[in-house]
C-alpha cells in the first residue's frame, strides 16, 4: 500500500512527527527546515553586511571636502595634490559600490604621484587609507623583476595588502596599494628594449594586468609562484593602486616641451624650488613615456598629482602643525618627566634648512630631530629640578648646550 502521509519535501519528516507543516504551489515544508533556512540567510545577510560596512551607501562615502580636511590634519601644504587625490578616491569608491548607472563602463581611478624626495607622497597615501579604514600596503617597485628573474613577483604587492587585511580575501579586495619607486622602473630611453629588461619594462608588462584589474594568483606565503602550489585568488578591479616617485630629471623633458631653459640663469637657480614645483604641474603623459614608462602603463594611471617641493616655511609648519608633528612628540615625551620643552623660531628654521641642504625633504627631519634631542634627552632624567627646556638655534648648530631652566 502507498504511503500517502504528507512529508516535508526537503528533509523527508512525515507529518505524524508532530511537526508543522506549509505548503503552497505544490511544496511542502517543515517548520525545522523553515527556521534552518532563516538562520542560514540570516548569517549571509550579516556576511554581506560585514564585507561591506566600509563602504555602506554614497551618503556615508568621506566627500572630497572631509578627506581633505582629514588630510589637512597630518599633512602640511600640498593643496593641490589633496584636492585631486580626494576626487579621484571619492570617484573609485563610488564605483567599486556600483553608485553608478551599471549601464557606463567606469574604469578605475588609479594615482601616479610625483614630487621630490620627501615631499610626502607615502604619507598622503598611508593618511589617506587611515580615513578609509582600508586594508594599506606599502610595496617598492625595485625589489620587483619580472617572473622567472631574481627577485620578487609583482604579486607580492598583493602579497603585502592580503596581510593587511588579516587574510581576508574580501576586505583586501578594496584595499589600496601604494608601489614607491615607481619610476626606478622606466626603461632606459623613449623607446623600446633590444635586449630583455627584466626589472623595468618587464615590470611594466606585468603590473598592466594587475593595474587594471583581473584574478590574480598569490602565493599564500608569499615570494615566488611554483607550479604545484595552492595560489590565493584576488581580484584586482576594486583594489585602489597608488605609485609614487620623484622622476629625478623629468623636469628636463617638460622644459625642453615648453622650449624653457633650465639651471643656468642665476635668477633661475634662486628660485629652482619654485620653478620645479610649477614644472611637475605641466606635467603631461607624453613626458612620462619620454621618461620611459610604457605608453599602457602611463594610461593604467588616469590621475596624475605632482607634489610641490618643500621650502623652509613649510618644513618649520611640518614641524609643528600636523597631530603627530616631531615638536608635539618630544613636547609629550619631556613632559612625561615634568619638564615643559620649547623651541625658539629660529631654531626651527635651522633644523628646516639642514633637511634643505642635505635635500631629504621632511623625511629627514626626525633624523634631525634626533640629533638635536639626543643630549637633552639623556640628560633631562637625572634632572631633579628643571622644569623648562628651550631648544636655541646655537644648540641645532651643535655650538652651545639647550637652555636649562630649574625652579
Amino acid at each position: 500500500m502507498a504511503d500517502t502521509e504528507q512529508k516535508c519535501q526537503f528533509c523527508g519528516a512525515k507529518k505524524s512527527t508532530g511537526r508543522r507543516f506549509i505548503g503552497g504551489g505544490g511544496v511542502i515544508i517543515c517548520q525545522d527546515c523553515i527556521k534552518s533556512s532563516y538562520d542560514i540567510l540570516l548569517r549571509l545577510d550579516q556576511l554581506d553586511k560585514k564585507r561591506n560596512d566600509d563602504f555602506p551607501s554614497v551618503k556615508n562615502l568621506k566627500k572630497p571636502s572631509e578627506i581633505v580636511s582629514f588630510l589637512d590634519q597630518y599633512v602640511v601644504g600640498q593643496d593641490r595634490a589633496k584636492r585631486s587625490i580626494a576626487v579621484a578616491v571619492y570617484n573609485h569608491y563610488k564605483r567599486v559600490r556600483n553608485l553608478v548607472d551599471p549601464d557606463v563602463d567606469i574604469e578605475k581611478s588609479n594615482i601616479l604621484m610625483i614630487g621630490p624626495t620627501g615631499s610626502g607622497k607615502t604619507y598622503l597615501a598611508r593618511s589617506l587609507a587611515k580615513i578609509l579604514g582600508v586594508p594599506f600596503a606599502i610595496s617598492d617597485a625595485t625589489t620587483l623583476t619580472e617572473s622567472g628573474y631574481v627577485g620578487e613577483d609583482v604579486e607580492s604587492v598583493l602579497f603585502r595588502l592580503i596581510k593587511a587585511a588579516d587574510n581576508d580575501i574580501q576586505k583586501a579586495q578594496k584595499g589600496i596599494v601604494y608601489i614607491d619607486e615607481i619610476d626606478k622602473i622606466a626603461r632606459k630611453g623613449e623607446n623600446p628594449s633590444i635586449t630583455r629588461d627584466v626589472s623595468g619594462e618587464g615590470v611594466q608588462a606585468a603590473l598592466l594586468k594587475i593595474l587594471e584589474g583581473t584574478v590574480a594568483y598569490v602565493p599564500p606565503k608569499g615570494g615566488r609562484k611554483h607550479p604545484e602550489a595552492t595560489m590565493l585568488e584576488i581580484d584586482t578591479s576594486n583594489i585602489l593602486f597608488i605609485c609614487g616617485g620623484a622622476f629625478s630629471g623629468i623636469e628636463k623633458n617638460i622644459a625642453g616641451r615648453n622650449n624653457k631653459a633650465i639651471g643656468f640663469d642665476p635668477a633661475a637657480e634662486e628660485n629652482k624650488e619654485e620653478t620645479l614645483s610649477e614644472q611637475l604641474r605641466e606635467l603631461t603623459p607624453q613626458d612620462l613615456i619620454k621618461y620611459g614608462m610604457t605608453p599602457e602603463f602611463v594610461g593604467r594611471l588616469p590621475v596624475i598629482v605632482a607634489l610641490d617641493e618643500l621650502d623652509e616655511d613649510a618644513l618649520v609648519r611640518i614641524l609643528t602643525e600636523p597631530r603627530n608633528s616631531l615638536v608635539k612628540q618630544y613636547q609629550r615625551l619631556l613632559l612625561l618627566d615634568g619638564v615643559k620643552l620649547e623651541f625658539e623660531p629660529e631654531a626651527l628654521r635651522e633644523i628646516a634648512r639642514i633637511a634643505i641642504r642635505k635635500k631629504t625633504g621632511a623625511r629627514g627631519l626626525r633624523a634631525i630631530m634626533e640629533a638635536v634631542m639626543e643630549d637633552t634627552m639623556y640628560r633631562i632624567p637625572d634632572e631633579d629640578n628643571v622644569k623648562k627646556c628651550i631648544i636655541t638655534k646655537a644648540a641645532v648648530q651643535g655650538e652651545e648646550k639647550p637652555v636649562f631652566i630649574t625652579g
